[in-house]
């Protein structure tokens, strides 16, 4: 028995089904392939949140082995899903919420265009109307980190502080996505991939025409405003 109070039990269940129900969304973009990538959400009024398993694939993903963690990325044990690993970026995950409490949602996928462009580690320019709107600039790089432990939450976290855009490249991995709530986090990151190929094929033409910061800057303040 886990021991948590009825209204948080039913917070708890409510997000173990979305989570399950936005990995869905990954394979329906093409952002990730078998086992790879992950989404997660931070539960309501407790330092917890619900992540997937790992090594599971994608058409076996079901409320019931979502995995609940601690914010020191911990599985809770006694709870469903408890018997098997959290996914290797858990710990990763558990960072972001620790350090940055107005983030709600991280995803984490191997779409391919932005992968290829965090093995060059380069930041992906903001060329578009739709990449201002989205991410304030340019997509940035996250410094190179090694899997399995925080290393690669202390890069999202060092990259996006004091930055508006809710994704970064980690050098050498692929993208990693925030947000106040997992859906928002899963949205981000089909954008990421779309601006990453939209930009790829625009350098196959030419060199793409900046957006001045005064009109990049004025269609952030737009959509920020538009969403509120």
């Amino acid at each position: 028995m886990s021991g948590f109070g009825p209204e948080l039990e039913v917070g708890i269940a409510r997000l173990r089904a979305e989570i399950a129900g936005l990995h869905a969304e990954l394979m329906n973009y093409g952002l990730v392939v078998w086992t790879g990538g992950n989404v997660s959400g931070r539960v309501a009024g407790a330092d917890l949140f619900v992540i997937k398993p790992s090594g599971v694939s994608y058409g076996q993903l079901a409320p019931e082995n979502m995995i609940l963690c601690d914010l020191d990325g911990e599985v809770v044990q006694g709870t469903p899903g408890a018997g098997r690993a959290p996914s290797s970026d858990t710990a990763a995950h558990a960072y972001v919420y620790r350090n940055m409490p107005e983030v709600g949602g991280i995803v984490h996928t191997h779409s391919p265009y932005a992968v290829a462009w965090a093995t060059r580690g380069e930041a992906i320019p903001c060329v578009t109307t739709a990449m201002a709107a989205e991410f304030g600039g340019d997509i940035p790089v996250g410094p190179f980190a090694v899997i399995g432990d925080d290393a690669i939450g202390r890069g999202i976290v060092d990259t996006l502080a004091g930055h508006r855009s809710p994704a970064v490249l980690m050098q050498n991995h692929g993208p990693f996505t925030i947000g106040p709530d997992a859906r928002s986090a899963v949205r981000s990151a089909v954008l990421v991939e779309d601006a990453a190929r939209a930009v790829h094929l625009a350098r196959q033409l030419g060199e793409p025409i900046p957006i001045a910061q005064e009109a990049l800057d004025e269609r952030f303040r737009y959509a920020t405003d538009s969403s509120s």
